[in-house]
């Protein structure tokens, strides 16, 4: 049985694509601490670098995690941050925080990085995808809307601030990578990992 070790309604609905047959059991991790230790021991790495390590390795502990409870199944675990400026943008801590991040966007390029583990008693693959995000220029319209897409309460549980899915799709220029990591989920990459697993034998 395979697992998923997140409560997001993203990646259960993304995960979907790969399989129907999974459980969802989110992990309890202090991800904040993990998050200090890493950009910490990363100080002298470049930046993008620090960042797929932060995420690999929360990924890598929210399964882990869960694979003491699931002994018997395949555990994903997945972490995504958004790279910008040099900054790690997690989820925002209040309405102008969102906004903060989502005016810092336009005009410019940002990085989405997902971390994701996969694993078993007998092996753990972990990787992560790096997608990049350009922005239209700031305008009148796109505070208006801005504005709006906060008040409905959306961007505060996201990292970056903002869904692609949703209104923030009319506010991309252009992008290159992996769609759905900027979602949450890198299904194709995930679907090569699991075969890994042997589950489709």
């Amino acid at each position: 049985m395979i697992v998923l070790a997140s409560q997001s309604p993203r990646r259960k609905e993304l995960l979907q694509q790969v399989t129907e047959d999974f459980l969802i059991h989110a992990s309890e991790i202090d991800e904040k601490a993990i998050e200090a230790r890493v950009l910490e021991e990363g100080m002298e790495d470049p930046f993008q670098k620090t960042a797929s390590q932060l995420v690999e390795t929360l990924a890598a502990e929210k399964a882990r995690v869960v694979l003491k409870q699931h002994p018997e199944d395949i555990i994903i675990g997945a972490d995504t941050v958004v790279v910008h400026e040099d900054q790690v943008l997690g989820k925002p801590i209040d309405e102008a925080d969102a906004f903060r991040m989502l005016r810092s966007y336009a005009g410019k390029t940002h990085f989405v990085i997902t971390g994701v583990s996969v694993q078993s008693r007998q092996k753990e693959v972990t990787f992560s995808v790096k997608t990049e995000v350009t922005f239209w220029e700031w305008s009148k319209q796109m505070e208006k809307e801005v504005r709006a897409y906060i008040e409905s309460g959306s961007p505060m549980d996201k990292a970056g601030a903002y869904g692609i899915q949703e209104q923030p799709s009319l506010w991309v220029k252009e992008i290159h990578g992996d769609y759905l990591n900027v979602i949450g989920l890198p299904v194709a990459y995930l679907h090569r990992a699991l075969q890994e697993f042997s589950i489709y034998s």
